[in-house]
């Protein structure tokens, strides 16, 4: 996404592979780029089947490009699960090494995932911290996105808003 564009299309999440395929959904129910992100937006009575197979994209593709359409820039991990979060912990000081509480994965990458435990900060499950008995390839093989764990604080570094989780408990 680049805010504030040249070319409508860069601010929203659709893959420049498909803005050809976009261009040709927006004309063909008489629609523009300047109705982007606009109520006046309808999908609700059109053939998806017959749209992506006239567009030659997949159906998937085609309802992410419709929905990114209607709300240009939303978050997907909004719609996820909200972290169960402990009254008592409301900021990094307030965290504690050894506690134990519940957050919802947000993020994976190579090495790890990141929790959101309420903090306003998420913290950092280091791949070697996922599991106990086994070797973990890719952190994927353990967790995904909107998963709801169990975490123990290793560490909190408040001056670089740091924190580091453990899903060994």
């Amino acid at each position: 996404k680049i805010d504030n564009p040249e070319y409508p299309l860069d601010n929203t999440t659709i893959h420049p592979e498909s803005y050809d395929a976009t261009f040709k959904l927006l004309k063909k129910l008489n629609y523009s780029t300047s109705d982007i992100g606009s109520k006046s937006l309808k999908f609700d009575k059109i053939d998806l089947k017959e749209i992506s197979e006239e567009l030659d994209i997949g159906m998937e593709t085609l309802k992410d490009i419709i929905s990114e359409l209607k709300k240009p820039g939303r978050d997907p991990r909004e719609d996820m699960p909200k972290p169960i979060l402990r009254k008592n912990v409301l900021t990094l000081e307030d965290l504690e090494i050894g506690m134990i509480t519940q957050g919802t994965v947000r993020n994976i990458v190579d090495f790890g995932a990141f929790v959101d435990i309420g903090v306003h900060q998420d913290g950092l499950v280091h791949i070697s911290q996922l599991v106990a008995d086994k070797y973990v390839k890719h952190p994927l093989d353990i967790v995904s996105v909107g998963d709801i764990v169990d975490v123990k604080v290793l560490d909190v570094d408040i001056k670089r808003k740091r924190i580091n989780l453990s899903m060994i408990i």
